[in-house]
């Protein structure tokens, strides 16, 4: 039995290409007219007193115990310990849609939906998936890729989940990436695709050319009739460190691309702003022709799925979000961090440039905190586990035939040291 809340949204939507990807938990997904919205109503209606929320309150302030209030000093109880709205601070969202903008210029005459916090952007990526991912709607990622989207996909939404080779001899597979779509569509009428620029665990990002071949293929497969819904994965953001690399995200072309592209993207402060613990992320919706009561509709769906599981983000993690946004240093700091992992990319690209091994082979990268390596003839874990006990390093094996390092945890001075030992230790395993 669909909720009358459900339904009602579902009419809103239903001539979206969102509500034909849609999963069949997304289309029975609704926002409770309970005790957060009729909060909501209160908190502008209730004059003399508000009985909604489960809060301690004394003079229309939440109660801070001395505890907490030493160690942010700087923060008022609304920022620090009263419950956040489902969707995120207004100011928060606001902020981060002119972020957004400001990175992606192209965006500036589009219209696409105002960004929903969640905590995190694994969080983002298993709601979208409670919206979209079912077990006749599979997802499709590059090989190699992070592990969770596998585990998001298979073991939280009973889904397949399907991989393209992500590199060629050229760089991008974008030819394998367009064969899987397009099999994926004509199964099952529609396509779930998800790209990670820079990628992990490769860390590449597509070049100018890549990326308008990409935007151009996507507009093809549409173009045939088939609903195509692309998540950029865009965690590790404007972490470039070469020249030709396509600086904006995908999202900002695919955004307007066709009536039959639903572009979705994850993003947030987590890589960007060096703010990995505060689990503060955001899912940005786009669809050409789609209204702004459709956008709306889908944001309610998605409150949804936030209400129900964690039903908000944390405040203090937004309230410290926004109060480094304000601070004139902040970008000059991100700056001078961004520098020191240029640094680190550029020595580790001298040492993979000048060394050879008849066991790795570099994967392609050019940005964001790590790069891979092609483990030829010896197991990747049984790499891992040697460089772990012999050399006291610690790398991660993605799959039998991955080997990921981050760069971006280890101190310039040891890097040589590091990828030396990586290299002798797998001649060692031959």
């Amino acid at each position: 039995m669909i909720n009358p809340l459900a339904k009602s949204l579902n009419d809103k939507l239903e001539n979206s290409t969102a509500w034909a990807l849609m999963s069949e938990m997304g289309k029975r997904m609704y926002f409770p007219n309970g005790i957060i919205s009729q909060g909501g109503e209160a908190a502008t209606g209730a004059s003399f007193a508000n009985g909604t929320i489960g809060m301690t309150v004394t003079n229309k302030v939440p109660v801070m115990l001395p505890s907490y209030a030493k160690n942010v000093p700087n923060f008022t109880p609304q920022e620090t310990v009263a419950y956040a709205k489902t969707a995120g601070h207004p100011d928060l969202r606001k902020i981060w849609k002119e972020k957004i903008i400001e990175k992606n210029p192209s965006l500036a005459d589009k219209k696409f939906s105002m960004p929903i916090l969640v905590p995190g952007l694994t969080a983002a990526l298993s709601y979208v998936s409670d919206l979209f991912v079912d077990t006749d709607k599979p997802l499709l990622a590059p090989d190699p890729c992070w592990d969770n989207y596998e585990l998001i996909t298979c073991a939280r939404r009973g889904a397949e989940f399907h991989h393209f080779k992500c590199f060629n001899e050229k760089g991008l597979n974008i030819k394998a990436l367009e064969e899987k779509m397009r099999e994926d569509g004509k199964k099952y009428g529609s396509v779930r695709v998800i790209l990670n620029f820079p990628q992990n665990p490769s860390g590449y990002s597509p070049t100018k050319e890549e990326a308008a071949a990409i935007v151009a293929m996507v507009k093809s497969v549409a173009e045939d009739g088939i609903k195509v819904l692309v998540l950029s994965d865009d965690a590790y953001f404007g972490l470039n460190y070469e020249a030709n690399i396509e600086s904006q995200s995908l999202f900002a072309y695919l955004a307007d691309v066709h009536e039959n592209v639903l572009a979705i993207k994850a993003d947030g402060p987590t890589k960007e702003d060096f703010a990995w613990g505060l689990r503060a992320g955001f899912i940005t919706f786009a669809s050409k022709g789609m209204t702004d009561e459709q956008y709306e509709a889908l944001t309610v769906k998605f409150m949804g799925v936030i209400r129900s599981s964690v039903s908000c983000s944390s405040t203090p993690a937004q309230s410290l979000v926004m109060h480094a946004f304000k601070d004139p240093a902040h970008d000059a700091a991100k700056k001078e961090m961004r520098t020191m992992l240029e640094k680190r990319f550029k020595l580790v690209k001298e040492f993979t440039n000048t060394h050879t091994s008849s066991v790795l082979t570099p994967l392609p990268f050019n940005s964001g905190y790590f790069m891979s390596f092609h483990v030829n003839g010896v197991n990747a874990e049984d790499l891992r586990k040697k460089l772990l006990a012999d050399y006291g390093i610690g790398v991660i094996q993605i799959n039998a035939e991955t080997l990921r390092v981050a760069f971006s945890s280890i101190d310039e001075d040891k890097i040589e040291k590091v990828y030396s030992a990586i290299y002798e230790a797998a001649e060692a395993l031959k």
